[in-house]
Formats: C-alpha cells, structure tokens, sequence
C-alpha cells in the first residue's frame, strides 16, 4: 500500500478528541466483519490508514478497548464516538473515515470480512431515497437540532 503525502484531520463528534495526519496509505476499505460491526454500532467500519509515525493527537486522548490480543480500538470517552482501529504490530491506525473532517476524500476500494456481511446490502441503493434531512416534513425537526447541535464542527 502507498503512503500518499496528505494531511487529513479529524475527531470525535463532541470535539474532546482531534488528530492530524501528515500522510495517509491508500487502504481505504470497509470491514463487515462482527467485530467491527460491534465496534462501530453499525453493518461495517469504513477505515482508513494513516501511518503511525505520520499520526498525532492534537487535542485529548482516545480511549481504547483491546479488541482481542494485539488489537485495540479507539473512542472519544465522552461522546462514544468509533476512532480507529489499531493492530499493535503494523505500523499503522485505521482511522473511522466518518471521523474524518473529509470523509469524502477517501472513497473506499475494497470490502472484508464478508462471512458477516448483511445479506441484503447490495439492495441498499435501491432504497428509497427520503431526500435531506432539512427539507419537507423534516424541515422543523432539522431547525430544533441545529439550534441545539453540540456537534464539533469538521475542523479546528
């Protein structure tokens, strides 16, 4: 895997936990694994690298669970926010691409972890789809959450 020279940034949702990274690897995946399901409370974790000596944490520190031996996953203790995912002997932190300031710059390329893969996930683009969440019916609600949102904005 290459190791791209870009910065990306990112944390946790209430903004106790930020990191920096001066360059990533171009691994972007998602892992549908039971283990990573749990981890992130949802059907997969989309992560992404960043090499260990290209990772620092500018603000807090996460929290960590070991996982299973020689793995520990990474979390904002206050707010519950999925960090990373952290193999001690690789040399790298898979950080959460949701976590990411630009989640969009690093479009996964490949999946894992199939033997627990949802089996109707290929079904899911035919979804119907509700259109934003600030618009039609919705239009109320996404107004009182804004005026309350204690969401760390994506950047420092």
């Amino acid at each position: 895997m290459r190791r791209l020279p870009v910065t990306a940034t990112g944390g946790c949702q209430c903004g106790a936990v930020r990191y920096r990274a001066s360059a990533m690897l171009d691994n972007a995946h998602l892992c549908h694994c039971r283990m990573c399901q749990k981890a992130t409370g949802n059907l997969f974790a989309a992560l992404v690298a960043a090499p260990d000596d290209a990772l620092e944490w500018t603000r807090g520190a996460p929290a960590t669970f070991e996982s299973s031996a020689g793995v520990e996953r990474g979390f904002c203790a206050q707010c519950g926010t999925p960090l990373f995912y952290h193999a001690h002997a690789n040399g790298r932190t898979n950080l959460t691409i949701g976590s990411l300031d630009d989640p969009a710059a690093f479009a996964p390329h490949s999946q894992m972890g199939a033997e627990a893969r949802m089996p109707w996930f290929d079904t899911l683009p035919a979804l119907r789809d509700e259109g934003a969440t600030e618009a039609g019916d919705n239009a109320e609600w996404a107004a009182a959450i804004r005026r309350t949102n204690r969401q760390h904005p994506d950047h420092d």
